[in-house]
């Protein structure tokens, strides 16, 4: 089992967005890897309305969506990839998202964790959460830096590093080289609208690094 690669191009400041039109602010500013996590905000015709015009929007702009959780509706509408958690990856069809020629995330919380995504070589691991988490509640140990680099040493797969960083702390963890992507959640919102000006801020702290 070996998953598509994303292409060679690091992921960035990788957005994570509730909702479809969400995507297009900040795909303008120049945001190439993002992700729909609507939850249970829809379900049946307006969940699957959701993700097809996340598709359409992310294709305008050549972007990399990933879609998390709604794996059989990525594999009906041909999304570019597929995000699961480690409960996911046991429940899924894993290996109809590998014939579809999808990509896969997983996200990771400890070594384990990680030793068992590994197994499925997906398209890059998600490790966190590195701070305490803004968007949920604490379930796991917070990573920090020191653990990000050295479980990194054991992964030759894109890291993208989530959970409670904000661009007070995002400039920590992108000098660790440790991470292809930061995922970001709550800093590129302002009134719970995409604020142009904090992701630019964003990418301009990550690509210093």
């Amino acid at each position: 089992m070996k998953f598509p690669k994303c292409d060679e191009t690091p992921l960035g400041i990788y957005p994570i967005v509730d909702r479809a039109y969400k995507l297009k602010p900040l795909y303008e500013v120049g945001i190439t890897t993002a992700q729909l996590r609507t939850k249970d905000a829809f379900q049946g015709k307006e969940l699957e309305d959701e993700i097809i015009e996340a598709i359409k929007i992310s294709e305008a702009y050549n972007a990399r969506f990933f879609l998390n959780d709604f794996w059989e509706l990525g594999i009906k509408h041909k999304v570019y990839g597929i995000h699961l958690g480690q409960e996911d990856i046991q429940d899924a069809d894993v290996q109809a998202i590998l014939d579809a020629g999808i990509r896969l995330g997983i996200s990771t919380h400890t070594p384990k964790e990680i030793d068992i995504a590994l197994e499925f070589e997906p398209s890059y691991l998600a490790i966190g959460p590195i701070y305490v988490p803004i968007s949920k509640k604490l379930v796991y140990d917070t990573v920090g830096t020191e653990d990000l680099i050295s479980w990194s040493l054991n992964v030759d797969y894109p890291i993208v590093a989530i959970g409670g960083i904000t661009i007070e702390n995002i400039a920590d963890v992108a000098k660790t080289k440790a991470a292809s992507g930061i995922a970001m959640i709550s800093d590129i919102l302002e009134k719970n609208e995409v604020s142009k000006e904090r992701t630019l801020a964003l990418i301009d702290i990550f690509n210093k690094y």
